[in-house]
């Protein structure tokens, strides 16, 4: 059994981390950690998850969950670099799905990597993950005559725009055009801005409801006009993705900074 710790466990994804641990095979929770003011410490975690008692009491004390646990999983949109980097110095493992990481967050966490094993990815569903591939291949196949924009929507309690996946997506696209992300990306579009250039790339990002995750990639050019979509209707494809990144780590023998793409054997 591989023991699994959940960073934000009394939240929307936490939740679904501890109901999914629990109705697997293969997977232990092993801890549960929330922040300090928290009204659920202390509280069992399985419990507020609406699965019955697990024996594992929501903490504030990461050092604690650590300890007990072979992998931790972070989504939470706390210093998940300190977390890693605690994390990875007792030999545990890490997943961590934030979108709220920057470019220098990012280079932390490959330092981080070097002593441990993580896997970090804006988008833990398997779906997306295949988009991103699918994004970066058609880019390469249509080259420079279609136009592309991204459309992503979510719910009203969002706090990050654009959301992390769409980021990765525009990435995925400027990689195959030998591009940088920060010469070519619109961020929506007011007022008169011109006419469209051939080497933009339009983002748009729509809030409202309690949409789970909409991704749009539109290739779009005289005459004809392809879209590629992801639609998440429910937070259980993210848990999934993360639990697989789980395993996945548990038999790699390398240390180092890996993404949903090595999980899935897509690069």
């Amino acid at each position: 059994m591989i023991k699994v710790g959940i960073i934000g466990a009394a939240g929307r994804m936490g939740k679904r981390f501890i109901t999914n641990i629990v109705e697997s095979d293969d997977l232990q929770l092993s801890g549960a950690l929330e922040i300090a003011n928290s009204p659920f410490l202390g509280m069992d975690a399985a419990v507020i998850a609406g699965c019955g008692e697990s024996g594992i009491k929501i903490t504030d004390q990461i050092d604690e969950v650590i300890n007990n646990s072979d992998a931790i999983i972070d989504f939470s949109l706390g210093d998940v670099v300190e977390n890693a980097r605690k994390a990875v110095a007792q030999n545990c493992n890490v997943v961590i799905g934030t979108t709220a990481l920057g470019e220098e967050g990012k280079k932390a966490l490959a330092e981080v990597a070097k002593d441990g094993k993580i896997v970090f990815a804006s988008n833990m569903s398997v779906g997306v993950n295949l988009l991103f591939k699918l994004c970066n291949e058609v880019t390469k196949i249509l080259g420079e005559d279609y136009d592309i924009e991204i459309v992503e929507m979510h719910h009203n309690m969002k706090k990050d725009s654009p959301s992390g996946t769409a980021v990765s997506l525009a990435e995925a696209i400027v990689d195959a055009r030998d591009e940088k992300y920060e010469d070519v990306v619109v961020h929506g579009r007011e007022g008169i801005v011109g006419e469209r250039t051939k080497k933009e790339i339009g983002m748009h990002a729509v809030r409202g409801g309690d949409v789970v995750g909409d991704h749009t990639v539109i290739f779009a050019t005289g005459g004809e006009r392809i879209e590629l979509t992801h639609k998440a209707s429910s937070r259980d494809t993210f848990a999934k993705g993360a639990l697989r990144a789980v395993r996945f780590l548990a038999t790699e023998t390398e240390n180092g900074l890996y993404d949903m793409q090595d999980v899935l054997g897509l690069k």
